[in-house]
């Protein structure tokens, strides 16, 4: 008896629901899960490196606009043993690049390789980017471009499309920073560590760009983050833009908020950046930025609510030695003034944080930001 050939192997598609992977700052990845959770993804799971959960296209469209404190946010295409670079060019192959990107697009390829048999990333990205180009076809001169992520780990290699494009700390909103800014999605989980409600007040008293206040007030006026951004999903097969226009009024729709945010700092350059930042990001009207030494800050009248600060580190900005005083001032501040205020602060040395004099609880993680590793010391509301 003659034994049939073996059926052809079907194309590679992601079918819903499909592994989406939250990209997210190391050392953070719990907090990043729990945001996911509240989005209302119950199966989100911290891993390393950020959060896996299931979900469609729609998802993921309403994660890139939605989510504070992702990175990116990445589709799986395949997941497969890979042994050898002709293995790997085999595999690839099976993807159904034109069904999930669409035919005549510019498409790159990042590729990391750690533990595995095959471990030159820049001949693994050639085999993956020639099955790609076979696949799609000629790249049509207006065509935007698209990622792919490939990881080669312990032999295992999987696929991802990155859904966002440029990273979601761009909000398209800040134009002005400062010398050492405070990403949006990383300042959004330390408000989640200091345990931030979306009814009480932020304070910050070296506000530098603003980053503090104005994630604040978003959050306070449930406004969606990405909701003044493009995203590399928009230029996909998959997307449908009537549906992504409801999506977007909704995230663009602000709700009541009589609370007042209120950012303060001795330099009239960043005044005028961060009020300038507010603007743009549409939250003017219950933000206000002063101009104050740290000496003079002071709290807004109502309830209190959490003093957030991101001051100088030293590593980056002047000398360490000088910062203990200014340290030292600004917890004298706050222990004078602002009884009943919780205090966060991020910096990158315990000794400038004990300097303060506050009574610091035990302090987060270590995470990564600008090269440097930083921490977050929280305090209970000041006696």
């Amino acid at each position: 008896m003659v034994t049939p050939p073996p059926a052809p192997a079907q194309p590679v598609r992601p079918e819903p629901p499909f592994e989406i992977f939250l990209s997210g700052t190391p050392g953070l990845e719990d907090v990043l899960a729990a945001e996911a959770q509240a989005l209302g993804f119950a199966d989100a799971v911290a891993v390393p490196g950020g959060v896996t959960l299931q979900g469609g296209w729609p998802d993921v469209w309403r994660l890139n606009l939605w989510c504070r404190g992702a990175t990116r946010v990445l589709v799986r295409l395949a997941e497969f043993r890979v042994l050898h670079l002709a293995q790997l060019d085999k595999r690839a192959r099976r993807v159904d690049w034109a069904a999930v990107l669409g035919r005549g697009r510019a498409v790159s390829v990042e590729t990391t390789c750690r533990k595995s048999k095959v471990y030159h990333a820049g001949a693994a990205t050639q085999r993956i980017e020639t099955a790609m180009r076979e696949a799609l076809g000629p790249v049509e001169s207006d065509a935007a471009p698209l990622q792919i992520r490939a990881r080669i780990d312990d032999d295992l290699c999987t696929l991802s499309l990155d859904s966002s494009g440029e990273p979601l700390h761009r909000r398209g909103t800040k134009l002005a920073v400062g010398k050492a800014p405070m990403r949006e999605t990383l300042a959004s989980m330390f408000l989640d560590q200091c345990g931030h409600g979306k009814d009480e007040p932020v304070y910050d008293p070296m506000c530098g760009s603003g980053t503090f206040v104005i994630e604040a007030a978003e959050r306070a006026l449930g406004l969606a983050p990405g909701r003044g951004r493009d995203f590399a999903f928009e230029t996909l097969p998959e997307f449908d833009a009537e549906a992504w226009s409801g999506m977007l009024a909704e995230g663009r729709k602000a709700r009541p908020c009589a609370l007042r945010f209120v950012g303060s700092d001795r330099d009239p350059g960043a005044v005028q950046m961060a009020g300038g930042n507010g603007e743009r990001a549409g939250v003017g009207d219950v933000v206000t930025i002063l101009q104050r030494a740290v000496s003079e800050a002071r709290p807004p009248e109502g309830l209190p609510g959490l003093v957030m600060v991101n001051p100088p580190y030293g590593e980056r900005i002047g000398n360490k030695k000088l910062l203990f005083g200014l340290y030292g001032a600004l917890g004298e501040t706050l222990k004078t003034h602002f009884s009943g205020w919780r205090v966060g602060l991020v910096t990158t040395d315990t000794g400038l944080a004990r300097a303060t004099g506050l009574p610091w609880l035990p302090p987060g993680p270590p995470v990564p930001h600008g090269g440097l590793k930083i921490r977050l010391f929280r305090t209970d509301p000041l006696p």
